[in-house]
């Protein structure tokens, strides 16, 4: 089903159609590219390169359009991240010590 939303913008968190994720396409929301590392399932700025797929060539900015053979859309908004705040992350270490 084309119209089905399959992820969302690194940047505005507006749903993407697969037919969003284009090379040259942008977001409707908020116009920055969606065929980007911060928009793929891959991306894990932990790991070299920013990216779990050890053979994919390095790509320097994340955030800018590029021709990599693994993209895989991410399920949500940048799936590296998660939805707390470092508020309640710095909340979750503090209550590790409370005795």
């Amino acid at each position: 089903m084309e119209s089905e939303i399959i992820g969302s913008c690194w940047s505005c968190g507006a749903g993407l159609k697969s037919s969003d994720y284009g090379r040259e396409t942008n977001c409707l929301g908020c116009s920055r590219p969606t065929r980007v590392c911060l928009n793929c399932r891959w991306y894990a700025p932990s790991r070299p390169n920013a990216c779990e797929e050890p053979v994919a060539e390095p790509v320097m900015e994340k955030d800018r359009s590029n021709f990599c053979n693994f993209f895989e859309p991410a399920s949500g908004k940048g799936e590296d991240q998660d939805s707390k705040s470092d508020a309640d992350h710095l909340a979750a270490a503090e209550d590790l010590f409370k005795f």
